[in-house]
């Protein structure tokens, strides 16, 4: 079984060390990871600069882009294989209900899913790399309970998409894993402005606000009891709902124009 690892705090980051170091005893794992930090790069490519690919002394492959830049790469011609699992993380923080439509790490694992390999985004729910051990024994487990239904051709004609994150707390206080669906959270914070040497203002996107949907089933609620939840992702945004809403107005607007008759159009200029 061969798996990719990426993510988007940069591949001297602890996190994706922590995961490597915890998946290669499962698996054949190599990392394609940004160079530099791209948190809440979501699923951009570069499409209009060079990428280039260096190798650390560990072996692991850097990329002076983005996270889906690394994955799309790897999987169209760097790796010269297809891998069995794409993972990306572990993130130096949650990635929980709206973040997700920002988050790098999601968006790594995302590009994978795309071409159609299962793939997984893990994440902390606190910055600073506390109890990063304990996330790391979390995602093996996982990892290893998926690993033998990849194994199955027909698994992987119907990949799946999942987004974990695991509560900055030691081994012992994990209770386990939930399937949650994502929250909501508030309006971020309002933007930081702040005068440069030149005396011009330059602006700073404000924090994320606070969990607004943390109900019972969200990933707020279940990781705030201590679990590590488990939510699938799909990429249609489509509202499937609404659909029917908007038909009457289509079908009006590509309704053929009447034609005045001329008639009628000389006694109206009148």
């Amino acid at each position: 079984m061969k798996i990719l690892i990426s993510n988007d705090d940069g591949y001297q980051a602890p996190g994706i060390v922590a995961l490597h170091d915890a998946l290669k005893g499962l698996a054949d794992v190599e990392v394609v990871a940004p160079e530099h930090n791209n948190s809440a790069k979501s699923n951009a490519l570069s499409l209009h600069s060079p990428l280039y690919v260096n190798t650390a002394h560990n072996g692991f492959r850097y990329v002076n882009g983005t996270p889906a830049d690394c994955v799309h790469i790897a999987l169209t011609g760097l790796l010269g294989y297809r891998p069995d699992l794409v993972v990306s993380g572990i993130n130096n923080g949650a990635n929980m209900g709206d973040d997700t439509i920002y988050s790098g790490t999601v968006g790594a694992a995302m590009e994978g899913y795309l071409f159609g390999i299962p793939a997984i985004a893990f994440s902390l729910t606190e910055k600073g790399w506390t109890h990063l051990d304990a996330a790391a024994h979390m995602a093996t487990k996982l990892v290893a309970q998926l690993l033998p239904s990849l194994q199955d051709t027909g698994s992987r004609s119907d990949p799946w998409l999942l987004n974990v994150n695991i509560p900055s707390r030691p081994l012992e206080e994990l209770r386990g894993f939930k399937v949650a669906r994502l929250g909501r959270r508030h309006a971020a914070e309002r933007v930081i402005a702040q005068t440069n040497p030149r005396g011009e203002t330059m602006y700073w996107i404000g924090g994320a606000g606070k969990a607004k949907d943390d109900a019972d089933g969200t990933d707020f609620h279940a990781t705030l009891q201590g679990f590590a939840t488990i939510t699938p992702l799909q990429v249609d945004l489509t509202d499937h709902e609404r659909l029917p809403y908007w038909v009457p107005m289509a079908a009006s607007l590509s309704a053929p124009a009447v034609p005045v008759a001329e008639g009628h159009a000389r006694e109206t200029s009148r």
